[in-house]
Parts: structure tokens; sequence; C-alpha cells
């Protein structure tokens, strides 16, 4: 069971660069996407064998999230289900028998940390949100979550500590909710693995230099943990500002 999420900075701009291609190559059973850039009705995907569900921001042109999965499931939620963090289509939840498939798109801190205060009061929703999921089973969540989790998880940690991504606030958010249940995927296969990101700015040459910042994740709950077979950072794809990161599970369908 192949899950695959790729924040794709403005998927029409995407797709006319490599999106199909990659899509196909990928093969996942489960396609999440952040940061779509969409409106209904914008961009009409012909992907055969695939169901697609998609959640819009109120704003035009700015975050959104997609699934693609090949599996019917038995719900699907768009938000948390809290007026105030629903207006910018940055959750999808797609529930099975087994498990929930959460894609998330976490709201950036911004510029001189203008966001920061909304953006705790997110974290503890979202936290909230995924514990009373794992409450009924086990949880898969995925997406951009704008936050280098550790030093080893940027280039240059010493230069960016406080800024946006890498605060020590939004740092301590992160452990709160890898200890209220989660797994951070890929530092369970590769804990001392470093050099290895999924997102470069594009200014100063960044991806050239590999100057990036590890900010995409998988995390899966606890119970989940032995159902892992293994996790993935796709550098070598390009199409955006960032990369696609992979999980593989066994089969929970």
């Amino acid at each position: 069971m192949k899950l695959i999420s790729w924040n794709v900075n403005g998927l029409r701009a995407c797709v006319n660069k490599n999106f199909m291609e990659e899509f196909q190559k990928l093969d996942a059973d489960f396609f999440c996407l952040q940061e779509t850039k969409l409106q209904e009705g914008q961009i009409d995907l012909e992907l055969p064998g695939y169901e697609q569900y998609w959640n819009y921001a109120k704003r035009k042109g700015y975050s959104g999230t997609a699934i693609f999965t090949k599996h019917t499931p038995l719900s699907v939620a768009y938000g948390m289900g809290i007026e105030e963090h629903d207006q910018e289509g940055r959750v999808i939840t797609l529930e099975y028998d087994r498990f929930y498939l959460v894609t998330v798109y976490t709201p950036n801190s911004q510029n001189e940390l203008k966001r920061l205060s909304y953006r705790m009061e997110w974290e503890d929703a979202f936290r909230g949100y995924l514990g009373k999921l794992a409450e009924k089973k086990g949880v898969i969540v995925c997406g951009d979550m704008n936050v280098a989790h550790e030093e080893i998880d940027l280039k240059n940690p010493k230069t960016n500590r406080n800024n946006a991504g890498f605060t020590d606030q939004e740092r301590e958010k992160m452990t709160e909710l890898l200890d209220s249940g989660f797994i951070d995927s890929f530092r369970n296969f590769y804990p001392d693995a470093e050099g290895i990101y999924s997102w470069w700015s594009y200014r100063f040459k960044a991806r050239e230099k590999n100057a990036g910042w590890r900010i995409d994740y998988f995390l899966v709950s606890n119970d989940l943990k032995e159902q892992m077979k293994s996790a993935a950072i796709h550098t070598d794809i390009f199409g955006s500002d960032h990369c696609p990161v992979e999980l593989v599970m066994n089969d929970l369908l």
C-alpha cells in the first residue's frame, strides 16, 4: 500500500511541467496534494482508476488540498469541523475500515512571524482533531507541516533559528504531536540521515546547493508502527519547490 504526499505549489503550473508523468510513474494507492491553489472547475484531471477529493480555500489561488485514491473510502471529511480553521482548504480525511488517512497543509507562520499566534491555535486544534480520530482506529497523516522538527532537518539551523518553520514554538508543537502518539515515518527508518530535504527556496540556487528543509511528513499513529514497510523522499523529482514524500505500508485495505 503506497502513499505519496506532494506540495505542488500550484497544481496548474505543475501539470504544465511534469505532474502527470510523475503521477503515473509513482503509481500510488493514495496521492495527496497540498497547495493546489485552485477553485472548483479550474482544472479537469483525467486520472483513470482514481477517485478525486478536493478541498478548496475560500480565497482564490491560495492553499488547498486534494487526495486521489484507487480505494473508495467509507466516508470523507473536509476540514476539522471548526469554522475558524476551515476557510483555507487545509485538511481532508478519508476513512477506511482499519485507518484514517488525513492530508494537511499547515499554515505558514509567514515573514516576521505575522501568523505565529494563529499557527499555535491551529496546531492545538489539529492535534485535538487527530487525537479524536486515533481513539477510533489507526491514523496516517501526511502533508506540508511547515516545520523542520530538529536541526538535522534543515541545512542551516543556526542562521534559520526563529525564522518561520524553525521557531522554538513550532518545533515544540511537532514534539507535542509526536508525543501524543505519532511516529515520524522517515526518521523511524532513517534516524540519522542528513542532507535529505523536501523543500528548497526558489532563491539563492538553494536546490542546486541542497540548502533545503524537511517539512513534508508522513506521521503514523503508534498502533500502526508495525505496519510500516518503508519511507522515502523523492529528491530527484522536480516540478515544485517541494518534492514528493512516500510511505509504504502493509496492505490495510
